[in-house]
């Protein structure tokens, strides 16, 4: 037989445990060797200073290097997708407004709730030479023209993400009208955007060692201090995520369907779970239509359009993950964020969630976009990190329990849904009962 192989979320995990272990390890020496040069110059010269350093920084560096080519074709091709216009008539705006609605409510929800909480309070970071002066709130107006490029290659040299998303998806559009004109470009687009994830999951491989150096950084500099921080801010995620996914996600389904939601997680539950294990939207994709179809009664037309389509623009969980760790970074810095950092906030990451790749881990890129929006230092996203694989496979079944339930709303409306279905499930369960 053969040997199974240590996925990635388990050599993450380990590197996260043995990061912990190893950072703590150290902060206690530290203390308890504080009086000999020779332990302290080990620790925080030779470990802390070099090697952590070396490694962290070049991961950290790695991820940061692929977010405009990522955000750029990822969103270009999510565009494109489309393959005619006309489709993006009833059902497309339908499924397009649906996703881009839900995720607003969700980095709102997010903001909100890590705004109540605070996990990051009573926890001060510094890093040398870093200065923070907020800026003077720039008009409504203004942050609409700023969002259009005037010069698209430099708005990509110097990381303006905005306006990398809107030339993205005028890209896009341009190609879906164009059709056959521009298939070689379009067929371009794929080829990069298949180049692209081979290079996020090529960087991903050294994620494990990243995420070691990292967090042993970290807790050898904060010890204990930082770990009810932690634990605070998966707590605050994984209420964001439970609240959008019974409130907003069944709310909506009720409000325009009538279906029983409970029925809907009993039926849609192994995609879910699929979803969950494997921390990838477009992995899961084959269970989701599936299920959507055999389970749900959504006709083969409108889950085969919706889902994919979901898998690359709905990205909620996604979006509360950025909006938390938004908050959750600022609070530990030390720095506020004001009303329009707020809108920032969402307005980047509500756009942002458009082009974030269905697969594990690129959801920490695009928060890397959206730290730079609002001016946070990205170096913060080292201190989630080790932690964040976790919750990856969290909002991934979020993220496609959002698309099932847009598409089942899109299928009621246009008379593509068989409701037999949707009940059979519980047709049999009271048969079970009554024999």
């Amino acid at each position: 037989m053969k040997e199974k192989k240590m996925g990635l979320s388990t050599k993450i995990f380990i590197g996260l445990i043995l990061g912990l272990i190893t950072g703590l390890t150290m902060y206690f020496l530290k203390s308890a060797f504080d009086s000999s040069k020779a332990v302290l110059f080990i620790i925080d010269d030779v470990l802390i200073g070099f090697l952590f350093e070396l490694v962290g920084g070049i991961f950290v560096n790695a991820i940061r290097m692929m977010i405009v080519p990522l955000v750029f074709v990822s969103l270009t091709l999510g565009a494109a997708s489309m393959g005619d216009v006309k489709k993006l008539g009833r059902i497309g705006g339908r499924t397009i407004a649906f996703y881009l609605v839900t995720t607003a409510i969700a980095i709102t929800i997010a903001i909100l709730v890590a705004t109540i909480v605070q996990p990051g309070v009573g926890t001060t970071i510094s890093l040398e030479g870093l200065e923070y002066t907020p800026k003077e709130a720039p008009s409504i107006a203004s942050v609409f023209v700023s969002m259009v490029p005037r010069n698209p290659i430099s708005a990509m040299a110097n990381g303006n993400m905005l306006q990398i998303i809107v030339f993205a998806l005028l890209t896009g559009t341009g190609l879906t009208i164009l059709g056959d004109k521009t298939k070689k470009v379009l067929n371009l687009f794929e080829e990069a955007n298949v180049l692209i994830l081979k290079l996020v999951e090529m960087i991903m491989l050294i994620a494990p060692f990243g995420v070691f150096a990292l967090i042993a950084k970290t807790m050898a500099t904060l010890g204990w201090e930082m770990m009810p921080k932690l634990i605070m801010y998966m707590l605050c995620v994984a209420g964001a995520l439970l609240i959008h996914a019974v409130i907003t996600y069944q709310g909506f389904l009720y409000a325009f369907t009538k279906l029983n939601p409970i029925q809907f997680f009993k039926n849609f539950y192994p995609a879910m779970t699929v979803a969950f294990s494997t921390a990838s939207s477009s992995a899961t994709l084959p269970v989701t239509i599936e299920t959507s179809e055999k389970r749900l009664g959504v006709s083969p037309k409108i889950a085969s359009f919706c889902l994919p389509l979901g898998a690359t623009v709905n990205m909620d969980g996604t979006a509360i993950m950025q909006g938390v760790a938004t908050v959750f970074i600022a609070q530990l810095y030390g720095m506020d964020l004001g009303l329009m950092d707020f809108l920032t906030v969402i307005v980047t990451a509500t756009l942002a969630s458009i082009g974030t790749a269905g697969v594990p881990g690129v959801g920490l890129l695009m928060l890397s976009m959206v730290l730079v929006q609002v001016g946070l230092p990205v170096e913060g996203i080292a201190i989630i990190i080790g932690i964040d694989r976790i919750l990856d496979m969290l909002r991934t079944a979020i993220n496609i329990t959002g698309d099932a339930c847009c598409t089942l709303i899109v299928a009621k409306s246009e008379g593509e849904f068989d409701e037999s279905i949707y009940y059979e499930n519980s047709d049999k369960d009271k048969d079970e009962k009554v024999a």
